[in-house]
C-alpha cells in the first residue's frame, strides 16, 4: 500500500460556540465560496463544547485574529493511506480500524502523536510537520511513502533517520479515558458539490444557528441525544457527519448514502479535554475494533475524540464484548468504566 504525505499544511483551531458570531463571514466562505480563496483544506466540526477548525494555511488567513480563536501550536501534515495508485478520491476507502495495525498502533509505540479525521471518502492521519522524520522512519517499512507537491505524487526523500528507534515489545493498550454514548444515531455521507449552492442556506442554518432549533428531540441533550456535526471541503469532495434528525431536514435524492443505508453509533472519548500530546488515544480504541473486524470512523476535536462504530456490528455483536466495549442496551446511562458502552448522555 501507498502511504501519501499530502501538501497541505494545517492549523487546528477552537472557536467557544458563544463566540461563532465573529467568525461566520470566513466560514461561510472558505465553505461555500471556495473558488473566493485558495483553500484547500477546510473541516469545521460542531460538538457540544465548541466548534474545532482543521484548515490550512491559506484558509486560516480568512479567519480573523481573535481571542476567541484557540489555536494549537503546531502545524499539521495529513497523510492517507491508498490501497492502489491515484489520489484519495479514486480509492476505496480504508477505515480507521483497517489502518488500526499498519499506521496507528506503531505510531503509538513510537510515542508520535495523532489526530483523525475520516470523511465519507476516506481517512487523514494528521501528525506534526516537525514529527514527520519519525513518521516515515517508523511507517517506511509497511509503505511505499510518497509526497504531493504541488499537486504531483513523488517519491518522498529519506529524510535521513537511521538510528534511536528500537522495536517496542507487543503491550496491551488500555483504555484510560472515559467512554459515553449518546442516544442520537450518525450517518457520514456527501453530496455533490454542484449542489451545494440548492443547500446552502439550510446548511448554514445546521452550521451556525442550531442552538436556536427548539425540537424537543434534536435540542434536548437531556434525552442523550448530543449536538455533533462535521463539514468537510477538502480539494473538491464534501463529506458531511450528522445524526438521522439532521439528515431529515435535507431533500431527498440529495444525500450520498450506501445503498443499506448504514447507521452509525457514536462513542466519546475523555472525561477532561485531551490535549494534544498523548499519544495511543487513537490506537487504544481502534485496535480492539479492528480486531474484532468492526467498521469504524475516527473524528478528533479539539477536547474530544469521537468514534463512529457501525450500527449493524454493533448489533450483531450484542452481548460480546470487543477488547474495552461490552454492548448493552441500556438508555440514559452514562459510562462509567470503559468496559461498558451502553446508550446514555453525553460526558
Amino acid at each position: 500500500m501507498e502511504l501519501h504525505i499530502l501538501e497541505h499544511r494545517l492549523r487546528v483551531a477552537s472557536i467557544a460556540k458563544e463566540s461563532i458570531q465573529l467568525f461566520t463571514y470566513g466560514l461561510i466562505k472558505l465553505a461555500f465560496l471556495s473558488s473566493k480563496t485558495r483553500c484547500k483544506f477546510f473541516s469545521l466540526t460542531e460538538t457540544p463544547e465548541d466548534y474545532t477548525i482543521i484548515v490550512d494555511e491559506e484558509g486560516f488567513l480568512e479567519l480573523p485574529s481573535s481571542e476567541h480563536l484557540s489555536v494549537a501550536d503546531a502545524t499539521w501534515l495529513a497523510l492517507n493511506v491508498v490501497s492502489g495508485g491515484g489520489g484519495f478520491s479514486g480509492s476505496q476507502p480504508i477505515g480507521v480500524t483497517k489502518i488500526a495495525k499498519s499506521v496507528i498502533a506503531p505510531l503509538a509505540d513510537q510515542n508520535i502523536s495523532v489526530f483523525m479525521l475520516s470523511t465519507y471518502q476516506t481517512d487523514f492521519i494528521l501528525v506534526r510537520e516537525r514529527d514527520l522524520p519519525f513518521v516515515m522512519h517508523t511507517l517506511a517499512a509497511e509503505f511505499t511513502i510518497l509526497r504531493v507537491v504541488n499537486g504531483e505524487t513523488v517519491a518522498a526523500d529519506d529524510l535521513g533517520i537511521t538510528n534511536g528507534f528500537v522495536k517496542p515489545k507487543l503491550v496491551q493498550r488500555p483504555v484510560i479515558h472515559p467512554l459515553s454514548s449518546p442516544s442520537n444515531m450518525f450517518c457520514v455521507t456527501s453530496l455533490d458539490p454542484d449542489t451545494l449552492p440548492t443547500v446552502a442556506t439550510l446548511l448554514m442554518d445546521v452550521m451556525f444557528y442550531s442552538n436556536g432549533v427548539k425540537d424537543s428531540v434534536v435540542g434536548n441533550e437531556d434525552s442523550g441525544h448530543i449536538r455533533f456535526f462535521s463539514f468537510s471541503l477538502i480539494e473538491g469532495y464534501i463529506s458531511l457527519v450528522m445524526d438521522v434528525q439532521t439528515q431529515q431536514r435535507f431533500p431527498n435524492n440529495l444525500l450520498f448514502t450506501s445503498a443499506s443505508g448504514e447507521l452509525w453509533k457514536m462513542v466519546r472519548i475523555g472525561g477532561q479535554p485531551l490535549g494534544f500530546d498523548e499519544c495511543g488515544i487513537v490506537a487504544q480504541i481502534s485496535e480492539p475494533l479492528a480486531a474484532a473486524d468492526i467498521p469504524a470512523y475516527y473524528i478528533s476535536t479539539f477536547k474530544f475524540d469521537h468514534a463512529l462504530v457501525s450500527l449493524k456490528a454493533a448489533s450483531l455483536g450484542h452481548g460480546r464484548s470487543f477488547g474495552p466495549f461490552s454492548w448493552e442496551k441500556s438508555h440514559d446511562e452514562t459510562i462509567s468504566h470503559p468496559r461498558e458502552l451502553v446508550e446514555g448522555p453525553s460526558l
